[in-house]
Formats: C-alpha cells, sequence, structure tokens
C-alpha cells in the first residue's frame, strides 16, 4: 500500500477521536449545566460548550475529508477513479449527516425524533428525485460489479435502446458514456443496469476463407 493512504488513515482516525472525545466532553459540561441551573459560571459553562461544539465541527469535518480521501483511495486502486470519485461523494454525505446528528446529541435533542423528521423528508426527496436517485445507486452497482470497463467495446441490448453497439467512453454519476457509430450516446445507469450487456467480440472468418 502508498505510503500516503496510512498518513490518510491516520490523520482520519486521528480527528475521528479528537471529535468523539470533544462531543464527550460537551455532552458532560452541558448536562452538568442542567444539574447546577442558576450558578454564577453557567454563562462560563455555556460558553465552553459552544467552543467545544466549534472545535467539534472542525474535527469532524477534517476526520470525514480523509475518510473519504482514504476510502476514495483504496476504491480507486481497485475500481478506477469514477467508482473513487462517487465514494468519495457518498462517504463524506453520509458523514456530514453524522456529524450534525453528533452536534444535535450535544444539546440534548431526541435523536429519535430527529431519525423520524429524516426519515419523512427522506422520503419525499426519494419521490421527488426517484429516478435520479435511482441513477446514483445504479452507477455504484456498474462500478463495483463491473459487467464492462471503460474502452471496451460492448453489445446493449434493451427495452427502450433496442441493440446498441458501441465503445465505452466513461462511467458517471448519472450516466455511462457510449461512442457508438452514429454519434456519442449517454444512457442513464439505471437504463444499463437494467440491460443485458455483452462484450462485442470480432466474428469468426467464414467456412472456407483463405488465410
Amino acid at each position: 500500500m502508498h505510503p500516503a493512504r496510512w498518513r490518510d488513515w491516520l490523520r482520519a482516525l486521528v480527528s475521528l477521536g479528537a471529535a468523539v472525545a470533544l462531543m464527550a466532553e460537551a455532552i458532560h459540561i452541558h448536562e452538568a449545566i442542567h444539574i447546577h441551573r442558576g450558578d454564577h459560571k453557567a454563562f462560563f459553562w455555556t460558553f465552553a460548550v459552544w467552543v467545544l461544539v466549534i472545535a467539534l465541527v472542525v474535527a469532524g469535518s477534517f476526520a470525514i475529508r480523509w475518510l473519504a480521501l482514504a476510502f476514495g483511495k483504496l476504491v480507486t486502486a481497485q475500481s478506477g477513479i469514477a467508482a473513487g470519485a462517487i465514494v468519495r461523494l457518498v462517504s463524506t454525505g453520509l458523514g456530514y449527516v453524522v456529524l450534525l446528528f453528533a452536534v444535535f446529541a450535544v444539546f440534548g435533542l431526541s435523536v429519535q425524533h430527529l431519525l423520524i423528521g429524516a426519515g419523512l423528508a427522506g422520503i419525499i426527496l426519494g419521490i421527488a428525485a426517484q429516478q435520479s436517485l435511482a441513477n446514483i445507486f445504479a452507477s455504484l452497482v456498474l462500478l463495483f460489479a463491473r459487467p464492462f470497463r471503460v474502452g471496451e467495446d460492448i453489445v446493449i441490448r434493451s427495452g427502450a435502446l433496442g441493440v446498441v453497439e458501441g465503445q465505452v467512453r466513461g462511467i458517471g454519476l448519472t450516466y455511462v458514456t457510449v461512442r457508438t457509430e452514429t454519434g456519442t450516446l449517454k444512457v442513464p445507469n439505471s437504463v444499463m443496469l437494467a440491460s443485458g450487456i455483452g462484450r462485442h467480440a470480432t466474428p469468426p472468418p467464414a467456412t472456407g476463407e483463405k488465410k
């Protein structure tokens, strides 16, 4: 493994450990404020909580960035640049959601209520962006299952497209770019995932053909 990856993992784990320690200390101080409500030092303890929360957000952001980078490099080495970019994007998004829940936990907000609200928002978002989300998830399946690679000549058999022959020029977050005889075709990932895909092979020479 390249030494840079070890440094990425080390920085990510150190930042993650710092974020967890800051969250635990902030929760402890916040609970102490409620116990000693009315104390003349309550203002300073509240200020300390906010300082710790800001430090938590900073440390958590660094942890998310370096973890996403480390995961992205790992996947890139095995599945290509496009797969690594998608993993970094998904890891970053999930990381910030977890960081948001950590901040809410410091202030004693009900995680259960937040999860219910997030679930309802997710359902609404999923209905509104159903096709886009389907393409994103399909891109993950295509990049990890790898039924084809960039640069390969393939045959696509689909009810929506019919039979298409061409060369794969790129695999993106929402589309697969295929170069055909008539031009460049951008096929949605969800359509590619639902299609029959085969590699285009050179036909064998006809019987009796002279070599």
